[in-house]
């Protein structure tokens, strides 16, 4: 027996900002569940996020049919599920790079977009991301980071592990290197990672994991284990009562065994 998804999905504007520029999108047909964050002026940042989801919805219902045209080269090195989850993130990057090109009023407009896509009757999951949403796995009482954030302070590290504190301490510590729509190609990092029963894997913006500690996320997940849609409002009103500085968005995908 195969196992199931189980998801909750929700959003928050947080207590600083006038306006939502996150977007979730939960397309269970697919096993496929995606958050983005945008970013713009003008109100180009929820555009750009918006884009980006739809996009990736489009893409997977057009590549169920057989006689779609693939947009992009075909990584033969690749299984066909992976060419099309990376080729629907880079479908959308494509169309938010088109538009804020054509577009004054969305001039620099971008989004960063992590997603997962469970695979092999949901005993494995392709983690694919651009920018800083984060996804995390949560097993056995642990919390465990799946992606790195594309962000000018992992750059340094990467290029200088041995930093000092001190020296990461002058860095920004919001400085992404790399989103949709800045360029008109775009470098998607994608893994397989096996999943087991009882998982329970946590897409974010990083209007939560900017407000709430690793430890925190882990506390507030095990507290509502019982009821995924409670656990993603008690981990919005956490980041809030931290502050809200930030837009939040939440998307939780339990792994269930089927009887």
């Amino acid at each position: 027996m195969g196992k199931v998804l189980k998801v909750a999905g929700m959003s928050d504007v947080g207590r600083e900002r006038d306006h939502n520029e996150d977007c979730f999108g939960l397309f269970p047909e697919y096993n496929l569940f995606v958050v983005a964050d945008g970013m713009g002026g003008h109100r180009a940042g929820d555009v750009a996020s918006r884009l980006a989801v739809d996009s990736i919805g489009e893409f997977f219902v057009a590549t169920s049919r057989d006689d779609i045209t693939w947009p992009f080269q075909f990584d033969p090195n690749s299984p066909t599920s992976v060419n099309r989850f990376v080729t629907a993130i880079q479908v959308g990057n494509s169309k938010i790079f088109r538009k804020s090109s054509e577009s004054e009023a969305h001039q620099g407009m971008g989004t960063t977009v992590v997603g997962v896509m469970g695979i092999e009757e949901n005993s494995a999951m392709h983690v694919a991301h651009v920018g800083d949403s984060r996804c995390y796995r949560i097993r056995g009482g642990e919390i465990t980071a799946v992606t790195l954030d594309h962000s000018l302070i992992n750059d340094y590290l990467r290029a200088a592990p041995d930093l000092t504190e001190e020296q990461l301490a002058e860095l920004p510590t919001n400085v992404i290197t790399r989103a949709l729509g800045m360029q008109d190609k775009v470098l998607v990092d994608v893994q397989t990672i096996t999943i087991e029963a009882g998982d329970v894997m946590l897409l974010c913006s990083d209007g939560l994991n900017g407000m709430l500690k690793d430890a925190d996320i882990l506390r507030i997940v095990e507290t509502h284990r019982a009821d995924l849609q409670k656990a993603a409002q008690a981990l919005i009103d956490g980041a809030n009562e931290r502050g809200g500085e930030d837009n939040i968005t939440v998307v939780l995908v339990e792994v269930v065994q089927e009887n």
